[in-house]
């Protein structure tokens, strides 16, 4: 008998340019800049108390909602970082990363028929959510230049149906950040409606120049409708961990933990004990990583000045931006994949971040969180273009 027939509830998702990518790399022996992931050690104190943990016995399941000294300590960070009294019981989360949490947000109010404004280039975890809730993404493009967002573009983008505006500050792939002022606009477009904000924050430590960080807790009108997203992978260097939260009102998050419980149900016991003891021991960590991240920025910003890539402003973030249009007329793909092949350096293109992509675009984004070994050992290469 024939196997039964699949209908894909994804018909546009295929495999990840990042596992492409990171693939490619590896068979031709690359340095890979193309992945978003650190290169170099998490805190030492992070992995004493994670074995310290383990060893303590915290092994097993971990409560639903996260373990209760993690949701605390994540209340005072956020207390000491924006100056919101969040309540660790009914309105903070523990997730299995930031995507667990992206797709239990959009689960958590959006339906079937509703829209979802996401803003391009945008990474590539939103959509599928969206379709997934049997809803429809629609897409409104940031400046193809400085990524910027057009808030009358997102004004004529709303419609009976728009359900959720989905931003994200520092923004992957660019590092562009909200202003003060957009957020003044954001308030401006979701007040008087019923549209949910989900604020995808898992950069927000890495901002760079003296500029403050603009989460959308920090507005108590956009805080009362917003799903507020943050990775502890970002901030502590294990992305491989996959840790991560949810902020939310207390009713949001009561739907949010409905889909969680389905989904994962809980995350990674012993981590979450290590990072609680994290949080409360060196708060300098998350004050201290802008400045960490911005000496690796200007570094490397320096060392491609020296190369035919020209290096787009980072304000945030840890991914930098070239213009490769001195070195081929390819599109951003077939780029990647001849610079991965042909100069041993893998970077990622930006057309997967959108859904029409900009004509003409030659961007592509690489990853400066890395050993400075690594950096330069991709810098000799680049030299050579």
């Amino acid at each position: 008998m024939p196997a039964p027939a699949i209908t894909t509830k994804l018909p546009k998702v295929g495999t990840t340019i990042f596992a492409v990518m990171s693939q490619l790399a590896a068979e031709h022996g690359a340095v890979n800049l193309g992945q978003g992931f650190p290169d170099f050690p998490v805190p030492r104190r992070l992995v004493d108390e994670l074995d310290k943990a383990m060893r303590a016995g915290h092994n097993q399941y971990a409560m639903m909602t996260g373990v209760p000294v993690l949701r605390q300590a994540i209340a005072r960070k956020t207390a000491r970082c924006y100056g919101v009294e969040a309540d660790a019981d009914a309105e903070i989360t523990v997730t299995s990363g930031a995507t667990e949490a992206i797709f239990n947000a959009v689960h958590a109010v959006v339906r079937p028929g509703d829209e979802v404004i996401v803003l391009d280039p945008s990474y590539d975890c939103y959509e599928p959510a969206i379709d997934m809730a049997g809803a429809k993404a629609v897409h409104v493009a940031l400046d193809a230049r400085t990524f910027a967002p057009d808030w009358d573009a997102v004004r004529a983008a709303i419609t009976p149906k728009t359900r959720m505006l989905m931003l994200n500050t520092p923004h992957n792939p660019s590092g562009a950040m909200l202003t003060p002022e957009d957020m003044a606009q954001v308030q401006s477009i979701l007040e008087g409606t019923d549209i949910w904000l989900l604020s995808d924050e898992v950069y927000e430590h890495i901002v760079f120049d003296g500029v403050r960080h603009e989460s959308a807790l920090r507005y108590p009108s956009l805080r009362e409708r917003a799903f507020v997203i943050s990775s502890f992978g970002k901030t502590y260097h294990c992305t491989g961990w996959k840790v991560g939260y949810c902020i939310a009102p207390a009713a949001a998050t009561a739907e949010f933990r409905k889909v969680h419980q389905y989904n994962v149900f809980c995350t990674f016991n012993p981590a979450q004990h290590a990072f609680a003891a994290m949080l409360d021991a060196e708060p300098e960590h998350d004050e201290q990583l802008g400045a960490f991240y911005q000496a690796k920025r200007d570094r490397f910003a320096a060392q491609l000045r020296e190369t035919r890539l020209l290096p787009l402003p980072v304000p945030g973030g840890y991914f930098q931006l070239v213009d490769y249009s001195a070195v081929s007329d390819l599109d951003d793909a077939r780029f990647c994949h001849w610079l991965t092949v042909e100069h041993g350096v893998t970077a990622i293109p930006l057309s997967p971040f959108y859904e029409t992509p900009p004509p003409g675009q030659r961007l592509v984004r690489l990853c400066f969180a890395k050993n400075d070994a690594t950096l330069d050992a991709a810098i000799e290469r680049l030299k050579t273009l």
